[in-house]
């Protein structure tokens, strides 16, 4: 069970630079940690595109962006080349960070049934403790959303 205020689940994924990466690896700064359902659609494609867009900003704050899907790392290559990404994607293809996370659900899209990612951003301090979650997030604005958070409360 997830909860704010407590360690954060920690987890090993294949990240997009070649590298296995612990959440861990990177204590002693803050990380927004954001799931996402899919690489190249509409949706997808903006928030990461947000992300990338503020990404310098979170870094005068003293902290990392990790994007993980279900994706290989075949589709997160291609993904960061043609929207020039400038943060690691993770590849969450058995679901391990997503189940930690509470964020691999049932969805319904056009009445059929299905499982997949909610879309959702948690944020850890860095000391590796969960601050804060959005849940079922809204793409619009919520990367500003999240920065200002943090520069109001980190």
């Amino acid at each position: 069970m997830i909860e704010t205020g407590k360690k954060a689940p920690d987890f090993t994924l294949p990240a997009s630079n070649g590298e296995q990466v612990k959440l861990s690896d990177f204590h002693g700064k803050n990380v927004v940690l954001y799931f996402y359902p899919k690489d190249m659609t509409p949706g997808c494609t903006t928030q990461a595109c947000d992300f990338r867009d503020a990404y310098d900003l979170f870094q005068e704050q003293n902290t990392v962006i990790l994007g993980v899907s279900p994706d290989p790392l075949s589709k997160h290559a291609k993904f960061i080349e043609k929207h020039s990404l400038s943060f690691l994607l993770l590849a969450d293809e058995q679901h391990e960070a997503a189940g930690l996370y509470e964020v691999w659900k049932l969805k319904k899209n056009f009445g059929k049934e299905y499982m997949g990612i909610e879309r959702s951003t948690f944020l850890i301090d860095k000391d590796g403790a969960l601050v804060k979650e959005w849940r079922k997030v809204k793409v619009k604005n919520h990367a500003e959303e999240v920065l200002s958070f943090i520069k109001e409360n980190m």
